[in-house]
């Protein structure tokens, strides 16, 4: 199926412990339908002094599945995103609005 949110995208959280929290997709991973978001799903990770980091206890974005994000339209309401075709290029869309997401 094709990857309907990409990196960059700004996307509100459906369910889970950050339910309603907004914040932008720094990496996707399609293969296991999951997402890394920025400021969402943060663990705490252990790590051991370096010569070039200080080490610690340090806050890191965990991969969040793709079903609890919904994309932010431009009127700032989550939407559902869809494809259709505007001449021979294939376009997201969003399906609130039917305002075009990839210019």
């Amino acid at each position: 199926m094709a990857a309907k949110l990409k990196k960059g995208d700004k996307v509100v959280v459906l369910a889970g412990k950050d339910k309603g929290k907004e914040g932008t997709i720094a990496s996707v991973d399609p293969k296991a339908g999951k997402a890394v978001v920025d400021g969402i799903n943060m663990a705490i990770r252990h790590t051991r002094q370096s010569q070039t980091s200080q080490g610690g206890r340090l806050p890191k974005a965990m991969p969040i599945d793709l079903s609890n994000l919904a994309f932010v339209d431009a009127k700032g309401k989550p939407t559902r995103v869809g494809f259709k075709m505007e001449g021979d290029k294939k376009v997201r869309y969003a399906k609130t609005t039917g305002d075009v997401i990839d210019a």
